[in-house]
């Protein structure tokens, strides 16, 4: 395969050693890591990777050189503009104020061949996860995928095993899994505070950005952002500069629109509490969703279905400020969780105490460290493949329910829809090639 790597040299760093032999900071002890995806997103995770001193981030890799306009037309990603940050950030450590030792690729298979990456953050359009994650795994590259974990039902199942097969790490980037107020709030749920649970609200947010009016055109591809390769498995289309970057989302070739977008988080807490983290719902009925006109974009702009699991609880997602909220509905009370901490009717539950015999869940305080102590470890992270999959699945029925107007009946554990062969067709999607092996 031919090589892509458009940056410097990266520092060769052997395998991770015990810190008996180095000490605790040696350059061998360190996690090396690569970021592939340097967007919006991708800056972020990017940045808080690496401000841990036990991590070496050795490559960025992205399909876009550099540009603005990812989030708002002010912000300016790609792989020339993270392999700055990176070197910038380790020259402030060396006495010279100067440091070479980061690689920028545009071809992501070129860093997974790299002998001396750990891991990989992947931090790019929803429709690459399934493919990169699965060629991670079978070069025993630990994972930090964003959220949503999948696009389809079927890539999500085919990630669970690759990563249970290869034996390695996978941290699902729904951030509320390490915060300290929603696991509080899913505990007090948990352990019966609000009585027998009958009812879960999950906000999604609304739209943020809008198609332009009117038939769109296609324009020409930016010099230094490889176009092919950006799409990638997906149906070939034509270039425009909103089909890419931080709008990709709004369209159902790469994205969930913020069914999945939000929903990663919100429904993901509705799982939690509701203790159905290995399992989803048996019934996905559309309540009424509205989707655009013809155009460009076209997931939906207001978001509105149930789902009925099997003890008779019904988890409503619909489109409401404020965003990723999720609400906790009891026959003695209610618990609300989501950015905003925790709050309850009655207001006494918020200083219930869970005591040493009750259900106490994963404890977790920040995402990224968590991902990195698992990787030393090899336990389980706060946000495992099997949840991030079962999250992402309730987010797919409901774009399937919602797109077809009409109420699914769903095996959670065949993973299959009741009755419904036209449905069924919609939990995978065919891969152009030469991405059609998986």
């Amino acid at each position: 395969m031919k090589k892509s790597a458009v940056g410097t040299m990266a520092m060769a760093f052997p395998a991770i050693v015990p810190s008996t032999v180095f000490g605790s900071k040696a350059p061998s002890e360190r996690i090396h890591l690569a970021c592939i995806g340097t967007g919006n997103q991708g800056f972020q995770d990017l940045k808080e990777a690496m401000h841990n001193d036990d991590v070496q981030m050795v490559a960025v890799c992205d399909v876009n050189r550099a540009s603005y306009g990812y989030r708002d037309a002010k912000q300016y990603c790609g792989w020339e503009p993270a392999q700055r940050l990176v070197e910038e950030h380790y020259a402030k450590k060396e006495r010279s104020g100067k440091y070479k030792g980061c690689d920028a690729y545009t071809d992501f298979r070129d860093v997974l061949d790299r002998e001396d990456v750990d891991a990989v953050l992947i931090v790019t359009p929803d429709h690459w996860h399934a493919i990169m994650t699965l060629l991670a795994a079978q070069k025993r590259k630990d994972i930090y995928c964003e959220k949503p974990l999948s696009l389809t039902v079927a890539d999500g199942r085919m990630m669970a095993e690759a990563v249970r097969r290869y034996g390695v790490v996978l941290q699902t980037g729904t951030q509320r899994r390490s915060s300290q107020p929603v696991r509080f709030a899913c505990e007090l749920v948990r352990n019966g505070r609000i009585g027998q649970l009958k009812r879960i609200i999950a906000h999604v947010a609304e739209n943020n950005k809008t198609c332009p009016p009117g038939a769109w055109e296609p324009t020409p591809v930016p010099e230094g952002f490889d176009y092919e390769m950006w799409l990638g498995p997906a149906p070939w289309e034509p270039y425009h500069e909103d089909r890419c970057f931080y709008t990709f989302r709004f369209i159902d070739d790469y994205s969930g629109g913020q069914t999945t977008n939000f929903g990663a988080h919100s429904i993901d807490m509705a799982q939690w509490g509701h203790g159905t983290d290995d399992t989803g719902p048996v019934q996905v009925k559309d309540l009424g969703a509205v989707f655009p006109p013809d155009g460009l974009f076209n997931t939906a702009t207001h978001v509105h279905f149930s789902a009925l699991y099997e003890d008779g609880v019904e988890l409503i997602c619909k489109t409401a400020n404020p965003s990723s909220l999720c609400r906790f509905e009891g026959t003695e009370g209610v618990v609300e969780t989501g950015f905003g901490g925790v709050r309850s009717q009655p207001e006494s539950l918020v200083r219930s105490v869970i005591g040493p015999d009750e259900i106490h869940l994963y404890e977790a305080s920040n995402h990224m460290r968590n991902f990195l102590d698992c990787v030393r470890s090899r336990q389980e992270p706060s946000a495992p493949v099997e949840v991030g999959h079962r999250t992402a699945t309730i987010c797919h029925l409901g774009n399937i329910a919602m797109s077809l107007r009409r109420t699914l009946r769903w095996d959670p554990t065949a993973e299959r829809l009741v009755g419904d062969e036209e449905s069924n067709s919609l939990l995978s999607r065919p891969a152009r090639e030469p991405w059609n092996w998986v």
